[in-house]
């Protein structure tokens, strides 16, 4: 079936969509291209998907960006990867806002390069006030890094006498993430045929739906996200339970 995107308006949007944006290396190289030029060509496909995003009303993108382990691959993608960061918020901060894109980094971007640093930290600043989209980019993010943060800072809250242990329950917890004051993610789409989280939101993701598809992430449009969207909407969503459709 051909989804369109009037089908998709007709039913309840997911608020939150999650995306690993995968399979850029194994594009170029399939191209006889440097994987760099993969990554150039991501970066263009998420602008498309953030624009698709924005016709659709939903309101949380989170996409994954750079994760602890990517610091292992050659230096030299490493630093052309920082490099197509800054590039994009050049190019794209002023669309981005005018839209009412909340830029949002999320994980350790301490550790980024001082350029991309500062870019990061301009790009937060400057849409920090937009409520329209919240764009969380994850870089240097892991998802058991962020849970062992979150612990420690709620150890010191209990040590500090600022929180009691039996006070400590789900939403406690999840205040203390990246993801503060947001709904979980309904939908996490994983683009390149990789069966794995790969360290991704490893709190936030435990009921959301998983859409895996066998595209690369540069040939990912907005037709794949309608698919994504259209599957979730057609999914009996349980939370453990029967369900409407096995009660």
């Amino acid at each position: 079936m051909k989804v369109t995107l009037e089908a998709i308006k007709q039913r309840p949007m997911p608020q939150h969509i999650a995306i690993i944006m995968d399979g850029n290396g194994r594009w170029a190289k399939g191209k006889g291209m440097p994987r760099l030029a993969g990554h150039r060509v991501g970066v263009q496909a998420l602008k498309s998907i953030i624009i698709a995003i924005d016709e659709l009303g939903i309101q949380y993108l989170t996409v994954y960006a750079f994760s602890t382990e990517n610091w292992k691959r050659p230096i030299d993608e490493v630093n052309g990867l920082m490099e197509l960061m800054v590039e994009f918020i050049d190019k794209e901060i002023d669309y981005l806002h005018e839209k009412g894109v909340r830029v949002n980094p999320i994980g350790d971007i301490s550790r980024l390069t001082g350029k991309t640093y500062d870019k990061i930290m301009f790009a937060q600043e400057k849409t920090k006030g937009n409520t329209h989209i919240v764009l969380n980019v994850a870089l240097n993010y892991g998802g058991r890094q962020e849970i062992i943060r979150a612990t420690k800072a709620i150890c010191e809250e209990v040590v500090q006498n600022r929180l009691r242990v039996e006070d400590i329950d789900e939403t406690v917890f999840s205040s203390y993430l990246y993801t503060n004051g947001q709904p979980d993610p309904d939908l996490l789409i994983r683009p390149s045929g990789e069966l794995r989280v790969s360290n991704f939101l490893l709190w936030q993701i435990a009921y959301s739906e998983f859409w895996i598809t066998n595209i690369l992430w540069p040939d990912f449009s907005k037709e794949h996200l309608w698919q994504a969207i259209w599957e979730f909407q057609n999914r009996d969503r349980r939370y453990g339970g029967l369900g409407e459709k096995r009660s």
